[in-house]
């Protein structure tokens, strides 16, 4: 049995057989306490030993901390405090021997130093928290999109394109570095694809080509990005959630947005209940409150402009100063969420040159339609927008661009043939982890980090 059911059974008085990883283990002369852990859950397993019973020292010495056992013994009701039930143990066996050296011994350790042993912080409760919360909130994801009739899709890692137009990608390629010329370029026509290939940042434009097909589908999948940013809210390779909307508009897309949000926090604050309280306490105080005063407001919606007059109004002195036309830096976005509206914000209606080519353009030529939710304690958490479906247009904002046509002519036959309206948006899952945790890092809310010098596990 997993240490999960064996705290929720009101059976008592069974054999049972549990194996996990020791935590601790106080020893006295007559008997002995071993707590135990096998990932299922936040909480540890009694394990009582009466050394009348069980007579093998050696046993005893080698459960250390870290070390795999199985014990075999009768489900009791625990006279202890907070724990309801507890295993008299009649055999314990040691499955894998822990040594001395063993770098998980201290109770308390900083993330930093849970960095460097990446392939060991998933045994503290920490990180098994945040790996449980994380596979939960998986499940929500898709537990929405095919409750409201998505259709899953499984866009390529591999691509031509750049979706983002700012060319940073990883390069795939097959071609040996020594064959390399800078002088004379490289003739791709050598390389597995026969053309410069990349490891893809989003799988929106691959979606649309189904959203014009199927109707509404939804993509959730590693995307790649070769920023050299060494922040607390970037990864070279994080994933995406990005579902796509035929027949919709900016505020469908925002409508979704809202209610996407609202769901996976209800599951996550429903399903991972023992989890929670634990970030609750020990990792960001208040958490708990946040998350349901979010869950149950109704979100504020404001056009970018009111956004930047509502900044110059406050009369806040901000790092980055304040002007129609600039990107929103996290202290704008903060601000508004945090200090003016006091709940989630969806800011919309942005200036034209700082948003992707394929955002559909406003009537009044300066602005696209282009969405933006601003959570308080984190900032901007989902950007989406409703996409261009005028043929005409999409080819006049690629030139404006100085992107090359035919790189997009697949992505311009959506347009010339049966085009519609459509909408989507993009989720960064492990932002969204951070929010939901309150874990400061998001190298720490991802099982393996991978930055700038750092793909070492």
């Amino acid at each position: 049995m997993r240490i999960k059911q064996i705290l929720k059974t009101k059976s008592t008085e069974q054999h049972i057989s549990v194996k996990g990883w020791v935590r601790t283990n106080r020893d006295s002369k007559t008997n002995a306490f071993i707590a135990i852990n096998d990932g299922s859950c936040m909480s540890n397993l009694q394990v009582f030993v009466d050394k009348e019973i069980l007579t093998d020292q050696d046993v005893l010495h080698r459960a250390t901390t870290g070390a795999s056992i199985e014990v075999k013994g009768i489900l009791v009701e625990s006279p202890g405090k907070g724990q309801s039930v507890e295993v008299r143990a009649e055999e314990i066996i040691i499955i894998g021997d822990c040594p001395e050296d063993y770098p998980l011994q201290k109770k308390r350790h900083s993330n930093e130093f849970l960095r460097e042993i990446g392939h060991l912080r998933g045994r503290t409760n920490t990180y098994s928290a945040v790996v449980r919360v994380r596979s939960a909130m998986s499940f929500a994801v898709h537990k929405f999109f095919q409750e409201k009739g998505f259709v899953n899709l499984h866009t390529p890692i591999i691509t031509a394109s750049d979706a983002e137009g700012a060319g940073e990608m990883f390069q795939v390629t097959t071609l040996p570095f020594h064959t390399f010329n800078s002088k004379a370029g490289i003739d791709y026509s050598r390389d597995f694809f026969g053309k410069k290939a990349s490891l893809t940042v989003s799988g929106q434009l691959s979606a649309e080509t189904y959203a014009t097909a199927v109707g509404d589908v939804y993509t959730f999948g590693p995307t790649f990005r070769a920023e050299n940013s060494n922040t607390t809210r970037h990864l070279a390779e994080f994933w995406m959630i990005e579902p796509e909307m035929a027949f919709c508009d900016i505020f469908g897309d925002m409508d979704l947005a809202e209610e996407f949000l609202k769901y996976i926090l209800n599951y996550v604050l429903e399903h991972c209940a023992e989890d929670m309280e634990f970030f609750n306490k020990w990792v960001s105080k208040g958490i708990l409150d946040q998350l349901n005063s979010v869950v149950k407001s109704d979100f504020a919606r404001i056009t970018y402009t009111e956004a930047i007059e509502e900044l110059i109004k406050s009369g806040k002195k901000f790092e980055f100063p304040v002007t129609w036309g600039i990107d929103l830096a996290s202290e704008h976005e903060r601000f508004l969420s945090e200090e003016v509206y006091k709940r989630p914000v969806i800011v919309y209606n942005y200036p034209k040159e700082i948003k992707a080519f394929y955002m559909k353009l406003n009537d009044d030529g300066k602005t696209v339609r282009a969405m933006d939710v601003l959570a308080p304690g984190i900032g901007e958490i989902i950007g989406g927008s409703e996409r261009e479906d005028s043929y005409d247009q999409l080819i006049s904002r690629i030139e404006e661009l100085g992107l090359e046509k035919e790189d997009y002519d697949w992505y311009l036959d959506l347009r010339k043939y049966g085009t519609v309206p459509h909408a989507g948006f993009g989720l960064g899952f492990e932002r969204m982890i951070q929010y939901v945790t309150g874990m400061t890092n998001i190298r720490d809310v991802i099982p393996y980090a991978r930055t700038p010098k750092n793909c070492n596990f």
